[in-house]
């Protein structure tokens, strides 16, 4: 079983995944008051049983990314366990059933995106690349999302994300914070 950990964007999520599949899930409000240890031991009451650790490397805020991040890599080496890096914006994308945009809150109303075609940037909401729908989770307003009743849970896209996620060293895990993300375009 491989924890996965995402506090990069709206909401944060803890789910427990196995062999491409979603065993459960938790999927809070992000903010001072998520608690992502209280989350993986509601989720996880025997952290011993993973077999790794999955968690995502943004782009995002500085804090929040910490947050799963420090967690994450601070659980893996305890267990001595693979750690893996998710792209936030790819397992957002893997939640629709077709092609579609992945997005993510840069702040002062921007949002990151990443297309199908592996187009990366950031932009004003009315900007975006008008070929795909988008999916993400947002505070910033302007982005016509895909309803939440359509799209996969956040824990099934993440398995099948996991499935091909390169493993980090404990020492080489690179955050993607808001101001590093644009050096990606």
């Amino acid at each position: 079983m491989i924890l996965v950990i995402d506090t990069s964007s709206a909401r944060s999520v803890v789910a427990l995944v196995d062999d491409g599949r979603l065993l459960s899930e938790s999927v809070k409000t992000s903010g001072r008051e998520y608690d992502v240890g209280a989350e993986v031991a509601a989720l996880v009451p025997d952290v011993r049983r993973l077999a790794g650790v999955a968690v995502a490397l943004g782009p995002g805020s500085f804090t929040g990314l910490r947050q799963g991040i420090s967690y994450g890599l601070g659980l893996a080496m305890g267990l001595v366990a693979p750690l893996y890096g998710l792209r936030s914006l790819e397992v957002q994308a893997a939640r629709a059933p077709a092609p579609a945009i992945g997005v993510s809150d840069a702040g002062r109303g921007r949002v990151y995106f990443l297309t199908p075609d592996g187009r990366t940037g950031l932009t004003e909401p009315a900007d975006l690349p008008q070929e795909w729908p988008a999916v993400g989770w947002l505070k910033t307003g302007g982005v016509n999302l895909l309803p939440e009743a359509g799209l996969r849970p956040y824990g099934e896209a993440a398995a099948r994300v996991v499935r091909t996620a390169r493993e980090v060293g404990y020492g080489s895990v690179r955050p993607e914070y808001m101001q590093s993300f644009g050096g990606l375009l």
